[in-house]
């Protein structure tokens, strides 16, 4: 017969021999632990990073075939929409989903759905209400873009009560559900951008990208069976105000500025411009809506690193922001070789413009993803100050190198102003994560959950 987990030896006292098998127990307890582990982050990396190939694919297509359909001007106000909707969405990520992801990212399941029922909930309280308050001011404006504007506020509730499922799921470490409902947006929106190129206008694109948000959104009732619970929402900000006031902040900061710039960039050269630029994004596409959505599988994984090893969370973060750096340049270089008729065939018209911010829009994409790894080490570590601190930063210089380089240059030079200004704050970011490491290990707080 034989004994698992004992090691037998021929020499030494019988003592020994079972202090030898307890520390033989423990180092194999240790490095089956640590396996297990990195099988366990790389699965639920996996299946973020699945998650976000969907969502950038829907982004990438979604622009494509509007500018494919609509031509430069049109584009143009069909981008002047989906900035307005980046700050919307980053407005719900900050008060609802954010605290979210930090406090109740591997809690118990009660905790978990109880807390993910009052995060939809606001994101839905905050749909509605921005909602409503952009459709107001797109039928006082009226024109292209009022009526693209309104169809926005029409759309809004859907979108971010589907983001905030997403958020949910990546918190509870179930990413497989996150993907399944991003496919069934994916699939939806198949239909409704064909109706909508039968029409052939802004708006309607606007409303098929809204009705496969609410198709994705009610799949993912079914999925979890949470109910958002839109009355607790007044609860919820009021618990979660540490965190969710300053990360409204940092997030309207980084939209905001982009919002302002394209409005800026549209005053200076024009709203073309603002097309030409949302055209070499979608270039970059896929590293752009990684980056939107980072905090759905980094920040709860960072906070996973820092209860269990928190000595490895500095090389976490760097591994992270290095990757996706050196991703987005192999990409670009990619964009650079490719050739004129292709680069018709996927944009169109908008392509002789875009090619020309393909260098300058890599370059600041790569610094937007180092900067990004620091970012989600001070959301794990909760350093909401710090993290404000280099928001705001990056956001002023962000806005300022966009709009002087557009005056000195226009469309490259507000391109090249951008990408200089995103090195500037990735390396604000990691001056202070490094401080604030530099502090945790000096004076480790426990962390605390509201339930």
């Amino acid at each position: 017969m034989t004994t698992e987990g004992v090691e037998t030896t021929a020499a030494g006292p019988p003592g020994e021999a079972g202090r030898t098998g307890k520390r033989t127990g423990k180092r194999t307890g240790k490095r089956t632990g640590k396996r297990t582990g990195k099988r366990g982050v790389l699965g639920r990396v996996s299946w973020g990073l699945a998650d976000q190939a969907v969502t950038s694919m829907i982004n990438f297509a979604v622009g494509i075939y509007v500018a494919r359909e609509l031509g430069v001007h049109a584009f143009g106000v069909f981008s002047l929409a989906w900035l307005t909707y980046g700050v919307v969405l980053n407005v719900s990520r900050g008060l609802a989903t954010d605290p979210l992801m930090v406090r109740f990212s591997g809690v118990p399941d009660a905790l978990w759905r109880a807390a993910a029922a009052r995060s939809s909930g606001t994101a839905l309280a905050v749909g509605s209400t921005l909602g409503t308050l952009c459709l107001l001011v797109g039928l006082g404006l009226g024109g292209d873009v009022g009526t693209a504007f309104a169809c926005l506020g029409v759309a809004l509730p859907a979108l971010l009560l589907q983001d905030s499922r997403r958020f949910a799921f990546f918190a509870a470490g179930t990413g497989r559900k996150a993907f399944a409902n991003d496919l069934v947006q994916g699939v939806a929106l198949v239909p409704a951008m064909v109706v909508a190129a039968r029409v052939g206008t802004v708006a309607a694109f606007v409303l098929a990208w809204g009705a496969a948000a609410a198709a994705a959104a009610g799949y993912g009732f079914l999925q979890s069976g949470i109910r958002p619970r839109l009355t607790q929402a007044r609860g919820w900000l009021r618990e979660q105000r540490d965190l969710g006031s300053r990360y409204l902040v940092e997030n309207v900061s980084l939209s905001g500025a982009s919002q302002l710039r394209a409005y800026g960039l549209g005053a200076i050269a024009g709203v073309g411009a603002v097309g030409a630029v949302r055209g070499a994004e979608l270039l970059l596409g896929p590293f752009l809506a990684l980056l939107m959505g980072l905090s759905l599988v980094t920040v709860a994984e960072a906070a996973r690193v820092l209860r269990q090893t928190p000595e490895r969370l500095g090389r976490f973060c760097l591994q992270l922001g290095g990757g996706q750096a050196a991703a987005a340049l192999l990409w670009g270089a990619a964009l650079l070789l490719m050739p004129d008729r292709l680069g018709e065939l996927v944009l169109g018209d908008v392509w002789h413009s875009a090619s020309r911010l393909i260098v300058p829009a890599t370059l600041g994409v790569a610094g937007a993803g180092l900067g990004s790894g620091a970012a989600a080490g001070l959301r794990a570590l909760a350093a909401a100050r710090r993290s404000l601190r280099c928001q705001l930063f990056a956001s002023a210089c962000y806005l300022g190198g966009g709009l002087g380089g557009a005056a000195l240059a226009g469309t490259v030079g507000s391109a090249w102003g951008v990408a200089s200004a995103t090195a500037c704050g990735s390396a604000l970011w990691w001056l202070q994560l490094r401080a604030a490491l530099r502090e945790h290990h000096r004076n480790p707080v426990p962390e605390v959950r509201t339930t």
